[in-house]
């Protein structure tokens, strides 16, 4: 007996990824089909340069593909204006913020711009999201601190309270964890796990922990240098898949114990 799949909220058709010039396309990555279920944490993992942060412009719209499609709750995302895809896409990037002299509140809070009036003024319904956002990332103390004060792990999570009061179907993470120490990683990625399972949105991010990101995920992006795969972590260390990430000489990855390890 099969499993049913859960609502499909994002998938790509024999996607192509890359740059155009004037003379051709540099091709990134190929062939590219891709769905991400309700309610999932998903991670994208790959080596340096492979083209995670391609794939991420592309599934956001912030760049073209150079071939196939990318569905958004079965609607083609080229097929979404702004506010749309506001309404339905959220975006935490590693960029600093525009000014970290807002309060937590007041940064939270710039995620119900999609919703509000012309004049942006919140009403007690946006207030109350803005507050539940808050709570969900364990920093309701923190509401009335400026930004700058902040420590990195800290203003992590106030981004990613933004994203959830922007009340979307699909969170995307560009590298949540950069900068931060191996404790706040593992903290991160663990409050992106409860929060997907939490509130039913599909959370998907890039990440270089990638030890982490096997252990927690429901379901892995792998990409290699010859293809981009994706499935739950347990079926993609069955196959072998991880051991096309690094080159052999160096790293080698153990199915036994589940993590890469430098061989002598």
């Amino acid at each position: 007996m099969t499993k049913d799949k859960q609502h499909i909220i994002l998938k790509t058709e024999n996607l192509a990824i890359g740059y155009k010039s004037k003379d051709s396309n540099n091709v990134v990555a190929s062939n590219i089909n891709i769905e991400l279920e309700q309610g999932k944490l998903v991670g994208l993992i790959g080596a340096n340069g492979i083209g995670k942060s391609t794939l991420l412009k592309t599934l956001t719209k912030v760049q073209n593909p150079l071939q196939g499609d990318v569905y958004l709750n079965n609607q083609d995302i080229s097929k979404y204006s702004a506010l749309e895809l506001a309404k339905v896409l959220s975006l935490v990037l590693t960029e600093p913020i525009a000014s970290k002299n807002l309060s937590v509140f007041e940064l939270v809070a710039l995620g119900r711009q999609p919703y509000t009036n012309w004049i942006g003024n919140l009403s007690k319904h946006d207030i109350a999201i803005v507050n539940n956002a808050l709570e969900q990332t364990n920093i309701s103390e923190l509401k009335q601190k400026k930004c700058f004060e902040l420590s990195d792990g800290q203003l992590q999570k106030v981004m990613i309270s933004r994203a959830l009061a922007q009340d979307t179907d699909l969170i995307i993470l560009d590298e949540p964890t950069t900068h931060l120490d191996m404790y706040h990683k593992a903290y991160i990625l663990k409050l992106l796990q409860r929060l997907a399972k939490d509130t039913g949105k599909t959370i998907l991010f890039s990440s270089h922990e990638i030890d982490l990101a096997i252990q927690l995920c429901d379901t892995l992006i792998v990409m290699t240098e010859t293809e981009v795969v994706s499935d739950e972590p347990c079926n993609l260390i069955s196959k072998g898949t991880f051991n096309a990430l690094f080159p052999e000489d160096l790293i080698s990855f153990d199915k036994i114990t589940g993590r890469f390890k430098v061989n002598k």
